[in-house]
């Protein structure tokens, strides 16, 4: 790879000359953005690094250049030349402490939409705003913007401080391309709505030639080829969203590498978005051949272990909870594998889910529990997979977290009566009825002539209907944890409060067409809990009870009483 990728200080631009295609747009900063940059070059304190007498700097986010003529210095903007202009705008501002023949000699900028731009910002004027055309209106506008922030902190404000840390503690990413085609840049970065990434970034420095002191061209080759094909083979590998969301719960990232670069970024800086780089950029600082080798060791180190516990059922499915649950975060869990053994790691993952579980009272959980309950459940239907000798599947953590899953009655409540589509309702309902009849005339009859706008005669029947599937389930245990399971969000609106015998059809249904449905949220509706011959209609006391034994049997390792 011949692309250059360093940090350069804003005094080191001044060596420089740029051009602005005409494919770029015109400069369009705001007031908020200017006053925004010159606050954060203020707020910034430089320190000195405590392995180095190096000192820490402002990192301003990258510009992409593309040289047009080495022996002039001229480069072509790829991308920007907002930050460019403003930066030259500062620049220009401080220049004027000094008398014209002290002044800094500051880069170039040459617009080729407007080719009088260089003579208009040799000459800037704080007190006229220029509405010639809207480039010159919104770069004096900002320049305006400038006078009055400095103008503003007048007392007890260094300039000369700001000036130089402005100068020699800011730096900016310069990404050189020297292979691709500037169009070509532009559009995947701006038209496609793709900045560059840290993890964009950082493959630049494990590629860059410049990077490899002391090997030879074949060596470089066959090493740069090396990294690439390991970094396209973890890409590709955490696109699997099993994989993705076993390790980051409910994370999204188009450069799924970069979540390996955050986790090693021992310098994290959220109000950074180029934190992670500027780490690894230190690390590459007078750095070797071996210090590529071992970085890139480390890199795939954590790969190789995540790929591990992915792949050994046992940990994926325990992991893959707590990380789901928020128990631990994967940051967290590798640095304390590092000294574990695996035995010893097995062991400290069952310490964390009892203790993840140590404040959930199953006895007494109500559906207004909802995030034990869901926990709960979800912990239930993990293990129930695990502690079946022949089951080879894995939960789909992915489902869990894009499907917005959640707890459902299992049998209908009575206080939950539909407010639209009453008559589909009732024909669904209709089908499970049987004709027996009580008082001499049967539900379905009933149900066939209601007028489901009279809302005394549709709540009466239908608290009617939800009684005669209920029949055998008390009012108290119709919001306990034994009359609720886990299920995706589409299935459960699917039928709302729909009677029992409908929510089956539903589940199987959907179990044909092959969507993922929990086990132990299978089980209950096919029966699995009853005594032969099952009520298929009815989801009886006697099945409640056998669920809730199942559940209490299947948690109780993790449901240790906390005295």
């Amino acid at each position: 790879m011949d692309n250059l990728l360093e940090l350069r200080t804003v005094s080191e631009l001044n060596q420089y000359s740029f051009f602005v295609p005409s494919y770029q747009r015109g400069y369009k900063w705001t007031r908020k953005e200017v006053i925004d940059l010159l606050n954060d070059i203020n707020e910034f304190k430089p320190r000195v690094i405590n392995i180095s007498d190096e000192k820490t700097w402002y990192c301003l986010q990258p510009i992409v250049i593309k040289e047009i003529n080495s022996s002039s210095k001229k480069f072509e903007v790829i991308d920007g030349q907002q930050r460019l202009t403003t930066i030259y705008l500062i620049l220009h501002y401080l220049n004027q402490d000094f008398v014209e023949n002290r002044r800094e000699k500051l880069f170039e900028l040459e617009y080729q939409t407007r080719m009088e731009t260089s003579k208009f910002l040799e000459d800037l004027n704080e007190e006229i705003l220029n509405e010639t055309n809207s480039d010159f209106f919104h770069i004096s506008q900002a320049y305006q913007t400038i006078a009055k922030w400095f103008e503003e902190r007048r007392i007890n404000f260094d300039k000369q401080e700001f000036g130089s840390k402005f100068r020699y503690n800011s730096k900016i990413i310069w990404y050189e391309s020297k292979t691709e085609n500037p169009i070509s840049i532009f559009t995947r970065i701006n038209i496609g709505k793709i900045p560059l990434t840290n993890s964009e970034l950082i493959k630049a420095l494990f590629l860059n030639s410049s990077n490899f002191l002391g090997a030879n061209p074949e060596q470089l080759r066959l090493k740069q080829l090396e990294i690439s094909s390991d970094w396209d083979n973890i890409e590709h590998s955490l696109q699997n969203d099993r994989l993705w969301y076993f390790l980051t719960g409910d994370k999204t990232q188009i450069n799924r590498i970069e979540f390996i670069f955050n986790l090693m970024n021992e310098e994290k800086d959220h109000k950074d978005p180029y934190s992670t780089f500027r780490y690894f950029s230190r690390l590459f600082t007078n750095s070797s051949q071996i210090t590529i080798e071992e970085n890139w060791k480390r890199i795939k180190g954590y790969y190789q272990r995540f790929n591990e516990w992915y792949s050994k059922r046992e940990w994926y499915h325990k992991i893959g909870f707590l990380i789901t649950v928020n128990e631990i975060s994967i940051e967290r869990l590798y640095k304390e594998s590092n000294n574990l053994t695996k035995n010893e790691f097995g062991a400290c993952l069952d310490k964390l889910i009892t203790s993840s579980m140590k404040n959930i009272d199953l006895e007494n959980l109500q559906y207004q529990d909802k995030k034990e309950v869901r926990k709960a459940l979800l912990l239930y239907n993990i293990l129930t997979m695990l502690n079946s000798p022949d089951d080879n599947s894995y939960f789909p953590f992915n489902l869990f977290k894009t499907e917005s899953w959640d707890i459902e009655h299992i049998t209908s409540i009575k206080d939950a009566i539909p407010d639209r589509n009453r008559n589909h309702w009732l024909d669904d309902a209709i089908v499970f009825i049987d004709d027996a009849k009580p008082e001499g005339v049967s539900l379905k009859e009933r149900a066939e002539k209601c007028n489901v706008n009279n809302e005394e005669d549709f709540k009466a029947l239908f608290q009617d209907i939800v009684s005669h599937f209920n029949s055998e389930l008390g009012d108290d245990a119709i919001n306990d944890i034994s009359n609720l399971t886990l299920l995706d969000s589409e299935t459960n609106r699917g039928y709302k409060n729909a009677v029992f015998p409908l929510k089956r059809k539903t589940i199987i249904s959907r179990d044909k067409a092959g969507i993922f449905i929990p086990i132990c949220t299978k089980n209950v509706f096919l029966k699995y809990f009853s005594e032969y011959p099952p009520k298929i209609s009815f989801w009886t006391d006697e099945d409640r009870e056998n669920y809730e034994t199942d559940l209490y049997a299947v948690l109780d390792k993790y449901l240790e009483t906390n005295d």
